[in-house]
């Protein structure tokens, strides 16, 4: 098995190098992001509000804010603190904290993950150009190889040609798969934020005057 993967390996040539200089980074890549967008940044959205939601109609803003400082580095708890922090001020100062809060954390929701689609076309590519560049050899055996040497050239060339093309796909196929997975995700951290920030301002709000007004309204 090894010395098969081995041998794939050398028989493809120099553009093999970069490939997987491709493959080392997006594997880093992915690496960071999935920690940071599953576990780091992420949160059960519904069962974190719903406590928020009972400790503000309880009135009680201190607990709240002491149960998102429990996940500091968290997305939506960052938000929720900010809106939480501006409680007994005014609408519009409850929505500028939520305005600048996630401003803060969207880029760090976002960083790096558009690099893996860059790295996947830029593996594809090179495997490409493996591939143009053993069959221009292939030609080139071809035309002007000895007769005693032109099989063995010209396998060689097709080998070139052949495994750059398939170890560019083997790099960028599972790194463009995982980018769609993150993404998906950051989108859903995203949309958590948009929704839950929106009906926390109205509690607050409402708080404010006196009424209540229930997250699951």
């Amino acid at each position: 098995m090894l010395a098969g993967i081995a041998k794939f390996y050398v028989e493809g040539g120099a553009f093999m190098h970069p490939i997987t200089l491709m493959s080392v980074i997006s594997i880093a890549i992915m690496i960071e992001r999935v920690y940071a967008l599953y576990f780091k940044y992420n949160i059960n959205a519904d069962q974190f509000m719903a406590q928020i939601q009972k400790l503000v109609m309880a009135n009680n803003i201190d607990r709240a804010i002491k149960l998102c400082n429990a996940a500091p580095k968290a997305a939506l708890p960052r938000v929720i603190k900010a809106a939480l922090t501006r409680a007994n001020k005014g609408e519009v100062e409850i929505s500028n904290a939520i305005e600048e809060s996630t401003l803060e954390v969207l880029p760090q929701l976002n960083k790096r993950t558009p690099l893996l689609t860059t790295v996947s076309g830029m593996a594809t590519m090179l495997g490409l150009l493996g591939t143009i560049i053993g069959l221009i050899d292939a030609f080139a055996a071809v035309a002007t190889a000895p007769p005693d040497k032109k099989t063995e050239m010209l396998t060689l060339s097709i080998a070139i040609a052949m495994n750059t093309t398939a170890w560019g796909l083997i790099v960028a196929i599972p790194t463009t798969f995982v980018a769609v997975l993150l993404n998906t995700t950051t989108k859903k951290i995203v949309e958590d934020i948009d929704l839950y920030s929106v009906k926390m301002q109205n509690l607050l709000v409402a708080r404010g005057k006196g009424t209540t007004n229930p997250l699951d309204h």
